[in-house]
């Protein structure tokens, strides 16, 4: 099958993706991993079956031009993210939607999916970027953290909440989704508008978010420097604002 790439609507370092009328088109760069395309594909196939949340649907894993391209369903509507800069005065009301859905992909449970706890350590034990010292004080603050099985996200954040006319909300990129600790991906999205500079943000999601669910701030914060060194493995920029972050542990 032939695809239209003229209208792309997002770019990244390995990846291009592209608008075909009722199609997204994510076309990877040449030489991306093929098990990590295949994963990709199997995470969002899993969440699709064990679940009932809006999300884009899978269509295909194809080839273009020697490329690997993962195609789902395009869903018409403006991304959260947008709809927030655009409306600044109703942060609060849209910091609320963004919550709910959250704690509506924290509520299921997909049991196929990777255990957070263990893609973690994995990452962490082959990390070269990181003192052994503070590697292994990580090591052993995440086998201590309690085991849940709750669907993780992996990259919660408003720009992948696509709101439609009639006030549905999809969300999309489920690629790094796991199951386990509600408060490791509470920290990742408080890390992830950390990084966005939007620290006043951040901290007003993570109050109202402990307010909501009744859980205990220091619950999430001893999981951001663990989250921060994950993240540094793979991060080229921000590497000093994520080692503050890491740096912490020896502190708490």
């Amino acid at each position: 099958m032939e695809f239209n790439l003229n209208e792309p609507i997002a770019k990244r370092k390995t990846k291009t993706v592209y608008r075909d009328e009722n199609k997204t088109i994510k076309l990877f760069v040449e030489n991306y991993s093929k098990a990590a395309i295949l994963n990709e594909a199997l995470i969002q196939a899993r969440v699709e079956e064990n679940t009932d949340l809006k999300i884009s649907k899978l269509l295909e894993v194809t080839k273009i031009e020697n490329r690997w391209a993962l195609v789902t369903e395009y869903i018409e509507g403006t991304p959260l993210d947008v709809l927030m800069e655009q409306n600044p005065e109703q942060e609060d009301e849209y910091l609320e939607v963004f919550i709910d859905m959250q704690l509506e992909i924290l509520s299921k449970k997909v049991p196929s999916l990777n255990r957070i706890k263990d893609k973690y350590k994995r990452r962490l034990e082959a990390a070269n970027n990181i003192n052994e010292d503070v590697k292994y004080e990580l090591l052993q603050r995440l086998q201590g953290m309690k085991n849940h099985d709750k669907l993780c996200h992996g990259d919660f954040n408003p720009s992948n909440i696509i709101i439609k006319e009639n006030g549905e909300h999809y969300i999309i990129d489920w690629a790094h989704a796991t199951q386990g600790n509600a408060s490791a991906d509470v920290a990742r999205t408080f890390l992830i508008f950390s990084m966005e500079g939007k620290n006043k943000l951040a901290e007003k999601y993570l109050e109202k978010y402990c307010q909501k669910t009744n859980t205990d701030k220091q619950e999430i914060q001893r999981w951001i420097p663990i989250v921060a060194a994950i993240r540094l493995t793979k991060n080229t920029e921000q590497q000093e604002l994520l080692q503050k972050w890491v740096d912490i542990v020896d502190y708490q």
